[in-house]
């Protein structure tokens, strides 16, 4: 049994963590959207890969077209594999998640709950703010 004073520190230290981490995604998402806002004529994807790699790289016009086709190629292949491990992956979360709300009670199993879905909307958001490859018709 724990003490209370070692509870209070528990309890301090996961808020801690999770001001953390919330800290840090909005921080993130807020540049996000001032990177964006910055450069709303800079590419997106795969087009804005094949910008910064030609000029970093100084790629000539087959280099690129070369690099193009490989890079395209993988993210299809890619794409295929994840497609594949999606499914356990998307099985484990919800293990997760309902090992997590069997340790709560009814009222923060609802506010787990709001938690997550809002968790993960901010991260499909992120992923369309920032270009990066968001797939659509995904689950959130």
């Amino acid at each position: 049994m724990l003490n209370r004073s070692t509870t209070w520190a528990v309890v301090f230290l996961v808020a801690t963590f999770a001001a953390g981490l919330a800290v840090g995604a909005g921080g993130r998402a807020l540049w996000v959207r001032y990177a964006s806002a910055a450069a709303p004529d800079r590419g997106r994807g795969l087009d804005r890969m094949m910008d910064e790699l030609t000029e970093e790289l100084r790629l000539d016009p087959a280099q690129r077209d070369s690099v193009r086709a490989i890079v395209q190629r993988h993210r299809t292949r890619m794409t295929a594999v994840w497609e594949t491990v999606r499914p356990r992956f998307d099985s484990m979360r919800a293990q997760m998640d309902s090992e997590v709300a069997l340790q709560l009670t009814p009222d923060q199993q609802a506010k787990y709950r709001d938690h997550v879905a809002r968790y993960r909307h901010q991260k499909e958001q992120e992923k369309a703010d920032s270009g990066s490859g968001g797939r659509k018709g995904r689950r959130k």
